[in-house]
């Protein structure tokens, strides 16, 4: 599987380019280094960076389109990780992260005005993460000390 992971993380490196919630926790800063991603983590990232410019599609879960929870679950299931399809669902399912201890390839969850968990991103290292925003926004990377992300960060989770 090891081997698998690596062979998939280097191919997509040579061809790239919503229930109850724990309370608010403080964001990790942007410029805080992250350790060594593993195998999986790596693999995650990269396959999720590969796709950074996709659209954004409503209930979009391949290379046509992707929402948040599409784009977690395309990129696990393409490293042979199964997961949950809505954020709420992949947050509740996921094993707890503090945020302290991210390392790429872990989940990063938001959560709007309402409380409710409606967001995902996949932490890509140094503070950052790649998601799928809204209509109009393609995948992208965004920071996790940005204001508007800081303030609605709930929680973090991996499932490698």
């Amino acid at each position: 599987m090891r081997a698998c992971i690596a062979s998939l993380a280097a191919v997509v490196v040579l061809v790239a380019g919503c229930g109850e919630l724990p309370p608010r926790a403080a964001p990790v800063p942007a410029t805080t280094p992250s350790a060594e991603p593993t195998d999986a983590g790596a693999a995650i990232v990269a396959l999720a960076a590969s796709l950074v410019g996709t659209r954004y599609q409503f209930g979009g879960a391949d290379e046509a389109g992707f929402d948040c929870s599409g784009l977690v679950l395309y990129v696990h299931q393409h490293v042979g990780l199964g997961v949950p399809r809505t954020a709420a669902a992949q947050q509740r399912a996921a094993r707890p992260v503090p945020l302290t201890e991210l390392q790429p390839g872990d989940l990063v969850f938001f959560s709007s005005d309402s409380g409710a968990v409606d967001h995902v991103g996949i932490y890509s290292g140094f503070g950052r993460f790649i998601h799928a925003p809204h209509a109009g926004v393609a995948v992208s990377y965004a920071e996790l000390a940005s204001p508007y992300y800081a303030r609605h960060l709930m929680s973090a989770g991996r499932f490698w």
